[in-house]
């Protein structure tokens, strides 16, 4: 890791729910809470709580010298709205296959 470059992934217990366009496309009280330097909490969902149905893969493939590559998954009318690591570095293994989205509602029970 650079250093001043710091992630932490821990298993998160929040109820967490992903609406886009008024459809429910994740639901989840197993997320994994990734924290990293600079960025906001990214909650990631496991692949059984996502509604991968209505998703399609997408071309789109990005780079993170500290996490690997992304592989992306769209909607019809909101392209590359999730990314996943299929083959994350070592150092952040636990986010393999998980799924996470940029609007991540908390839902208060």
């Amino acid at each position: 890791m650079t250093t001043g470059h710091r992630i932490t992934i821990e298993q998160g217990s929040e109820h967490v729910r992903v609406v886009h366009d008024g459809q429910v496309l994740a639901e989840s009280r197993r997320p994994l809470l990734l924290r990293e330097t600079g960025l906001p909490v990214r909650y990631y969902l496991p692949p059984e709580d996502v509604r991968t149905d209505l998703l399609t893969a997408s071309d789109t493939h990005t780079y993170c010298p500290f996490k690997g590559t992304a592989s992306y998954w769209s909607l019809p009318e909101a392209p590359d709205l999730v990314w996943y690591y299929p083959e994350p570095k070592a150092e952040v293994a636990e986010i393999k296959d998980h799924l996470c989205f940029y609007e991540v509602e908390k839902v208060t029970e």
